[in-house]
């Protein structure tokens, strides 16, 4: 069902949105680029600590385009592991942005969901039960081989997601009939979410969830090494879920290990002062050591 050199394909996202795809929140995973593969899709959270704010961003997005559809009880992720493989989805096609916001035999809010360049369209999604640390890369990747041998024997069961969609494919009989193109032909008229569906509230949470995918923009990436590799949802529930994908510009994001600058500067600074005390001169112990061996301190 693959096409190209792919034999475990990997996909590193940044949370929240890697665990929202593999708890079944999220059904689409927009990119800048089409699908370059149909079947598994393992799914490896990136290093970056997702903030309050993005996630409470997702979250809200996510609330909103559910509740088009009438659904209203969602449990999210309590947790966003990064540096990890957290599970996988199967990806059974890809199609435009504007193919799928014109899609009739979706609902309106999987329609909503896509608002990147490509749709890629995922199902079955499964969560291993123990995520386990492992490095990421950009684009599509294969994973090693004694990692997926390992993380194929550590997913959890199969279930049905209350929130799953089936994508109904042109030609059941081949896996790469749903692409770009494939649902236009087949669109006589566009026919986009109406307008009445569109709430403020809603309009106000794809815009939230717009701006939270837009903190990932390459030029804003540093690469410095990560000192938090959890983060869990406080009691105020902090929300998330995003755009149908984490938008276009979250391809382009540099998959490097990243810090939690805050913390870094704090141990810094601890190395540096002691609670009370005056910071450290190593002048003045240079004094004090040739003092004690009754020698003149070097200059």
């Amino acid at each position: 069902m693959r096409r190209g050199n792919y034999t475990n394909p990997c996909l590193t996202m940044h949370q929240p949105w890697a665990s929202l795809l593999v708890h079944g929140i999220k059904r689409i995973e927009g990119r800048s680029w089409p699908a370059p593969i149909r079947g598994r899709l393992w799914i490896h959270a990136a290093s970056k600590v997702p903030d309050e704010s993005t996630i409470k961003a997702m979250e809200e997005f996510y609330t909103e385009i559910y509740a088009v559809d009438g659904i209203t009880d969602i449990q999210f992720p309590q947790h966003y592991p990064v540096s990890r493989l957290i599970g996988c989805v199967e990806v059974v096609g890809c199609v435009s942005c504007d193919e799928l916001q014109n899609w009739e035999a979706l609902s309106p809010g999987v329609r909503l969901e896509g608002q990147t360049d490509f749709c890629w369209l995922c199902e079955k999604p499964k969560k291993l039960i123990i995520p386990f640390e492992m490095r990421g890369y950009q684009g599509v990747y294969n994973l090693e081989n004694k990692i997926h041998v390992a993380a194929a024997r550590g997913l959890t069961p199969p279930s049905q997601s209350p929130y799953a969609v089936k994508f109904p494919l042109p030609d059941p009989k081949d896996p790469f009939s749903l692409k770009p193109g494939s649902i236009s032909s087949t669109i006589q008229e566009k026919k986009p979410v109406e307008t009445e569906e569109i709430t403020t509230t809603l309009t106000a949470a794809i815009a939230g969830a717009r701006a939270a995918a837009t903190q990932f923009s390459k030029k804003e990436q540093s690469p410095h090494p990560q000192t938090n590799n959890y983060i869990t949802r406080s009691k105020s529930k902090g929300i998330e879920g995003c755009i149908g994908s984490s938008s276009k510009v979250e391809d382009d994001t540099k998959l490097t290990v990243e810090s939690d600058k805050a913390s870094v500067a704090a141990k810094r600074e601890e190395r540096n002062t002691s609670a009370g005390q005056i910071r450290f001169d190593p002048g003045a112990a240079r004094i004090l050591a040739a003092a004690i061996r009754n020698l003149k301190p070097s200059s």
